[in-house]
């Protein structure tokens, strides 16, 4: 990316992220369904990862407190939901990432995981970008389908704010009219003009928000590409939900990936960043 910001690396546990490092896989069900549905996805995803000798970090939230509709599943709750990432990480020995809504939880999921997601509609909320900063977890900032990406230069100056620079940024689309993301590559090296490893998130940017009425719709199809572009334009890692059976899951089943599509994207991944990267 940029050759002017000498690019900052993350680290949690053996995983170490940085624009300019080997990419890191953030992936798991986009809720938490049950321990036993966890831990399956935790192992087939990082068993899928070291095949293809990548990082990996397991992702899933407690909360969906952003559906569509009010009848929307949410998953399984604060209490439970940590429990269940403590467990993921104990068993596998992979860092764990779940997403937080406001202060009162930045304590508790803390002790619970090793990074902390700010969700896309809640990345100016100052108060909640320094309690989490404040942790000294990694923070990993979803920007806004709102922002233009140079904004996220002062959403991560808040998190810093706190004396923490632990700080990732994850590109996930912007709002293109009604119901339709798009994906600005450009975005990616102007993130990371701020020294932070950037995150593209391959599955969120196909969603279709609200498309289905009740729900939001999406095109995973189109996830694997968009995944190749951003890798080849060099970013720290790749963000892309999954799921055994995603037409039956209870929140982005359009969007997440099936399991057997996650080895063989990989592969690509892999043998991409290593001609951008000059491994």
């Amino acid at each position: 990316m940029s050759g002017m910001i000498q690019p900052k690396s993350v680290s949690v546990g053996s995983v170490t992220f940085g624009n300019d490092l080997p990419f890191v896989l953030i992936s798991g069900p986009c809720q938490i369904e049950s321990r036993d549905h966890a831990l399956f996805m935790a192992e087939a995803l990082a068993k899928a990862a070291a095949a293809a000798g990548v990082p990996f970090i397991f992702k899933s939230s407690f909360d969906k407190a952003n559906r569509t509709s009010v009848s929307g599943r949410r998953g399984v709750g604060i209490d439970a939901g940590l429990a269940i990432l403590a467990d993921v990480k104990a068993t596998l020995g992979c860092p764990v990432l779940t997403d937080i809504h406001g202060p009162e939880q930045v304590e508790a999921a803390a002790q619970a995981v090793d990074i902390l997601q700010i969700p896309a509609f809640l990345c100016r909320q100052t108060d909640l970008l320094i309690a989490a900063g404040k942790t000294g977890a990694v923070i990993n900032v979803k920007k806004g389908q709102f922002l233009a990406p140079w904004d996220m230069a002062a959403v991560a100056q808040k998190v810093a704010s706190t004396g923490n620079e632990r700080i990732l940024l994850t590109e996930r689309g912007a709002s293109f009219g009604y119901n339709t993301l798009v994906s600005d590559m450009r975005a990616l090296p102007t993130m990371a003009e701020t020294g932070y490893p950037v995150v593209f998130d391959a599955t969120h940017s196909v969603q279709q928000p609200g498309g289905l009425g009740s729900a939001s719709g999406g095109q995973r199809e189109f996830a694997p590409l968009l995944a190749r572009s951003a890798v080849a334009a060099g970013v720290a890692a790749i963000f892309a939900e999954a799921h055994e059976d995603p037409d039956n899951a209870p929140s982005d089943g359009p969007v997440m990936l099936p399991l057997d599509w996650v080895g063989p994207m990989l592969e690509k991944l892999v043998a991409i960043d290593a001609v951008v990267k000059g491994r």
